[in-house]
């Protein structure tokens, strides 16, 4: 895709493919990750995956991500700061960092099966128990390489 943000890409322009904001929330050295609803029709049913979604008409992805969280889980970051745009041929995921400075249960899941903070070693396993799903449920591995990537330039 030729674009202002990425004249170089590899990938062709298609107009059907999406934009998403996503959001890589810090808890000290662990990481909120929401356990998307097991519902057919949604992408990565079932699977642990980051905070965001789809950019509305007309929203720039700094607009998105700030609507997203606080549709989500009620939490709007005092700062979130660009990590990179991931592209692949069907998406452009827009990654943004911030910190989580309240505790768990002052979030509300608005949307979602379950959220938790993971460690690094637990995103590198790439699976986890979910007492709500009463089973171990796959992190989706797009959302588990943004984060092990993150984490390697972020010791």
């Amino acid at each position: 895709m030729n674009s202002p943000q990425n004249p170089a890409s590899p990938f062709p322009t298609d107009p059907r493919r999406r934009e998403v904001a996503i959001a890589i929330l810090q808890a000290g050295d662990c990481y909120l990750l929401q356990l998307r609803d097991n519902i057919p029709g949604i992408v990565y049913p079932g699977y642990w995956g980051l905070f965001g979604g789809h950019l509305e008409a007309g929203e720039s992805p700094e607009e998105a991500i700030a609507r997203e969280l606080v549709e989500e889980i009620g939490y709007s970051p005092a700062k979130l700061v660009k990590f990179g745009a991931f592209e692949a041929p069907t998406v452009v995921r827009h990654v943004y960092h911030g910190e989580l400075d309240v505790p768990l249960d002052r979030l509300q899941l608005l949307e979602g099966w379950d959220m938790g903070l993971w460690s690094a070693p637990q995103i590198r396993q790439g699976d986890r128990y979910s007492e709500k799903a009463g089973e171990i449920r796959p992190l989706g591995m797009p959302h588990q390489q943004i984060l092990l990537a993150f984490i390697d330039r972020h010791p």
